[in-house]
């Protein structure tokens, strides 16, 4: 064979495996979702102590006015929400990460987009009684337990099922002392993507033997869709008129305090960042800005709005509906700019706002607040719907 003709073979292989490549990579941007996530990034398993081997992956729900959610099963976390804005153009309005091996706790320590549980938020000191008994709970947070232990279910793998393009039923399986906790629970998280641009989530569970249950979900919120954007410019309404003060370890004191006249009142809408840094305050003092419990006047009627966050650039409202009894506020103040989401988006102090509906914290050892108990016979149930309009 000649050169000439060896070089035109070989320029015509290159050529092929370069169409192929090409074909390939089109192929791949045809199966991404909305928000730009491929989903075979999230195809991955994970092993813990208590389930072992399961598979990851990531489900797509969608409604029919073009709105999209991303959830993985690895932890219950929203990874991706599309809603649109004033323009009719849709945002990516929270937080996360690109592929399921991100959140591993291997990689990264996060809650973002997370179905909380056993019990969502502080336990004081991870010590309380239940029927006399005495349990100890393992500590990560300033001496107390959060979010269920260093290995909640925001680090666990729930069984997921996917009934329809816009419902997502997720189940946990938790032994007789999972992170100490007494009983073998069953949760069930539903997630619903509805018409009307709500996305609702259910929370089921049973147990066989007296426990604690408090569950949410912690996703971070930007409204804007650029996390670069803080959300000291996003306006926030709370439909409380007193909340749950802390100490500077960020463990509820025991008292109700009113909102008036202080930084803490959102009963009318304000910039989040109008009193942030108001250190001369003790609470956000202590909260290093906003990260405290607010007590609804809702009462736990789903049919009554507990918040509204606001961004006016976007024109992208969310309402907070929920049958919990409290919410908790965090203002991302201790986002520090060491992680890197999607899009290789940074995410930098108060880069997003969580509006967790719950129990309040410390309501094992607060007798006085609404009860955290579940025993066997009972389910426990709960509802909280974040639904998305234009401004």
């Amino acid at each position: 064979m000649s050169q000439n003709m060896k070089k035109l073979e070989l320029l015509t292989l290159c050529a092929a495996a370069a169409m192929a490549a090409l074909a390939a990579c089109s192929q791949g941007r045809g199966n991404l979702t909305a928000s730009g996530l491929d989903p075979d990034d999230f195809a991955a398993s994970y092993s813990d102590s208590l389930h072992g081997q399961k598979p990851v992956a990531l489900y797509i729900l969608k409604n029919t006015a073009g709105m999209e959610a991303c959830i993985t099963n690895f932890g219950g976390r929203i990874v991706s929400l599309t809603v649109p804005d004033r323009n009719g153009d849709f945002r990516d309005v929270v937080l996360g990460f690109s592929k399921a091996s991100d959140y591993f706790p291997s990689n990264n320590q996060s809650d973002f987009g997370a179905a909380i549980g056993r019990y969502a938020n502080r336990i004081n000191k991870g010590a309380f009684e239940i029927d006399g008994e005495r349990i100890q709970l393992p500590v990560n947070n300033f001496g107390h337990c959060l979010h269920g232990g260093p290995a909640g279910w925001q680090y666990q793998v729930y069984d997921a099922e996917q009934p329809n393009d816009s419902t997502l039923i997720l189940t946990m399986h938790s032994p007789d002392g999972d992170q100490n906790f007494p009983g073998e629970v069953t949760a069930k998280v539903t997630y619903t993507l509805r018409s009307d641009n709500a996305l609702d989530i259910k929370y089921g569970a049973v147990t066989t033997e007296p426990t604690v249950i408090n569950l949410t979900n912690h996703s971070y919120f930007n409204l804007s869709g650029d996390p670069s954007e803080p959300v000291t410019g996003h306006l926030l309404y709370i439909n409380a008129d007193s909340f749950t003060p802390v100490d500077d370890t960020y463990m509820t004191t025991g008292e109700i305090l009113p909102v008036e006249g202080t930084p803490m009142d959102f009963r009318t809408p304000k910039l989040i960042g109008r009193d942030i840094d108001n250190f001369e305050y003790e609470q956000l003092k202590n909260g290093n800005g906003y990260d405290h419990n607010w007590v609804l006047n809702g009462a736990g009627d789903i049919g009554v709005v507990a918040a509204v966050l606001s961004c006016p650039e976007s024109g992208i409202a969310m309402e907070v509906y929920t049958t919990e009894p409290g919410i908790q506020f965090y203002s991302g103040n201790f986002l520090d700019g060491t992680q890197t989401g999607k899009s290789g988006k940074v995410y930098g102090k108060r880069a997003a706002a969580c509006l967790e509906t719950q129990h309040y914290p410390d309501s094992p050892n607060k007798p006085g607040w609404p009860s955290v108990v579940l025993r066997p016979g009972q389910t426990f149930s709960s509802e909280t719907i974040f639904k998305f309009t234009v401004q």
